[in-house]
């Protein structure tokens, strides 16, 4: 009886050790799923490793499992669409601001810091946008909550933007802001309309001096030789000016549309100057003129096209003589720069006023005391395009009353 009572002792000990262990092994189990749902909740996703003496929470392990899995997925999703977004924002022209509903700016992408400056962030929209207009445009978008668009020109920087300001669906009081730069495309709508009257300009002068002329002529000056020869004379001169003109034009879209192929060789800048030099020498001197060469004989070759910058150098040449009153001077020079040779053609003549500099380059733009002195206004915009055309710059430096540099560059290859 006594041993009986002694096994039923020790098998209830065992039982209650076993019960024991059993809990304990349950209760880490539980906290072990705790602590995972916790990190699960803050974005960490451990395994779940279910031991053997614990599957009867298995079904529970599962389900945290693919809770974890699928929420890790969605945010794997949002990351990547994320990233995408990030990238596009990043690359577009475009400026992007994002404001809270007090108006301070929470994302900016780097078109708009080109825009507006750097260091956008947590600064408010008024102190970044720093035009009364495009902070109306803004306030009108808060207080109505809808879409509002305009276009206004900054005349301290001379820009020209369109905003565009939106309520932000997924910020109570938020607002997104769309900012263009039209500057490039209101420059080039001038440039357009500049063409499209000067050309109408340079073609207006010859075609009523041909009418008036013709007229003449047919008004009886043909019974008159003396008189028909020199109105015939001048009819030619103009037929020639329109046709050089023509004639330019179709060069110069050739020379923009790729069409003129260059015949790249190498030749000493020196011998390039003094060629250019002695064909205007005769010019030079007849508008009283000095024309001289300053270039070092040591200077390296350059790679070039040698007939299209004579070409170049000689309407410089021309334009500076033009523009030089009698006893100046007009001076060719080069020197070398690194992995390019200089060139200049620099006078002392009346200069260039400041305001036209930007655009002296362009097709028949002439300022206003140069429209009196003949020409057709594309000189200048065919060197500038023969120049890059071989991988050069050509530029200007002026003051008026004190003369002109024009200068371009051209690759050396022996650097």
């Amino acid at each position: 009886m006594n041993n009986l009572l002694s096994v039923l002792i020790v098998l209830a000990v065992a039982l209650l050790i076993w019960l024991a262990w059993r809990y304990a092994a349950l209760r880490r189990r539980i906290d072990e799923l705790t602590q995972t749902v916790h990190r699960t909740a803050h974005g960490e996703y451990p395994s779940l490793a279910i031991p053997a003496d614990v599957r009867g929470i298995e079904d529970l392990s599962n389900a945290i499992r693919a809770l974890a899995e699928a929420q890790q997925a969605q945010i794997d999703g949002m990351d990547a669409e994320r990233a995408k977004l990030a990238a596009v924002l990043d690359q577009l022209t475009d400026g992007v601001l994002i404001a809270d509903e007090e108006g301070r700016v929470q994302f900016a992408n780097p078109a708009a810091e080109e825009i507006f400056g750097e260091h956008l962030l947590e600064r408010s929209l008024t102190e970044v946008l720093r035009h009364h207009q495009l902070v109306e445009i803004w306030q009108k978008c808060q207080a109505s909550g809808e879409t509002q668009a305009d276009s206004v020109e900054l005349p301290a920087s001379r820009q020209w933007l369109q905003l565009v300001a939106m309520p932000d669906l997924h910020t109570p009081g938020g607002s997104l802001l769309l900012v263009q730069d039209l500057t490039q495309l209101r420059r080039l709508e001038t440039v357009r309309r500049d063409f499209i009257s000067n050309l109408s300009h340079e073609l207006r002068t010859p075609l009523a001096s041909l009418k008036a002329l013709t007229e003449t002529l047919q008004d009886g000056a043909l019974d008159d030789p003396p008189a028909a020869r020199r109105f015939i004379d001048r009819i030619q001169a103009e037929v020639d000016a329109l046709t050089q003109m023509a004639q330019e034009l179709l060069d110069l879209s050739r020379i923009e549309s790729g069409q003129v192929a260059l015949d790249l060789k190498s030749f000493a800048p020196c011998k390039l100057l003094h060629s250019s030099a002695e064909r205007m020498r005769l010019q030079a001197e007849r508008a009283g003129l000095a024309l001289l060469v300053d270039c070092p004989p040591d200077l390296p070759n350059v790679h070039a096209d040698e007939p299209r910058i004579e070409q170049v150098l000689v309407n410089l040449i021309h334009n500076a003589v033009k523009f030089t009153r009698p006893g100046g001077s007009v001076t060719l020079l080069a020197e070398a720069d690194e992995s390019l040779v200089r060139f200049a053609v620099r006078d002392t003549g009346i200069g260039i006023p400041a305001e036209d500099l930007p655009r002296i380059f362009e097709r028949f733009y002439k300022i206003d005391r140069a429209r009196s002195s003949g020409g057709t206004g594309l000189g200048l915009s065919i060197a500038r395009h023969l120049i890059e055309g071989h991988g050069g710059k050509i530029w200007v430096e002026s003051l008026e009353g004190q003369g002109s540099t024009f200068w371009f560059s051209l690759p050396s290859p022996q650097h």
